[in-house]
């Protein structure tokens, strides 16, 4: 078996992976927790499940362990603000992350960004762990859509889908 590829090679492949830009809530307590995350995909239509693959050192990814329930929220192209902020740029953190955009409550009590283009509240029902990250498979109970085109992020850079012209 081979040694693989160096952590560096890897990151720079992964960079070539468009991804789209989602919010990933929970609830701490009181505290409600997010961090901006692309490493989000459906897994099956039966039962509707998503994956999402969180970091073990943040306090999103103890507070989705811990609760057992989350939010993920699809960004649209005019929340790049938003998206740096949720990866703690400027060293924004905890609950002050909510301090931009129209926040609400899912049944749960989870908060949800109202315009996004889709948030879905979900259910863990699998947890595994993947070196430094935990991946979290949840069962989907509710969806909210709404309008607009999804922010990408590739190549270390957020990007927007091509229309072509009719």
């Amino acid at each position: 078996m081979g040694m693989g590829i160096s952590a560096d090679v890897f990151r720079d492949a992964m960079r070539r992976f468009p991804g789209v830009v989602t919010l990933v809530t929970t609830r701490d307590g009181e505290d409600r927790r997010g961090i901006t995350a692309t490493a989000v995909c459906s897994v099956t239509a039966d039962p509707p499940s998503l994956l999402v693959c969180l970091n073990k050192a943040t306090g999103t990814c103890v507070a989705v362990g811990e609760t057992g329930h989350f939010n993920v929220n699809l960004l649209g192209q005019e929340a790049e603000d938003l998206a740096l902020r949720f990866a703690g740029a400027g060293g924004v953190t905890g609950e002050d992350k909510f301090a931009q955009g129209d926040w609400r409550s899912d049944d749960k009590g989870l908060p949800y960004l109202a315009d996004a283009l889709m948030s879905l509240s979900l259910d863990v029902t699998e947890r595994t762990e993947a070196g430094s990250h935990v991946v979290y498979i949840g069962q989907i109970r509710s969806v909210r859509f709404g309008e607009g085109e999804p922010l990408l992020y590739e190549q270390s850079a957020f990007r927007a889908l091509a229309r072509e012209a009719e």
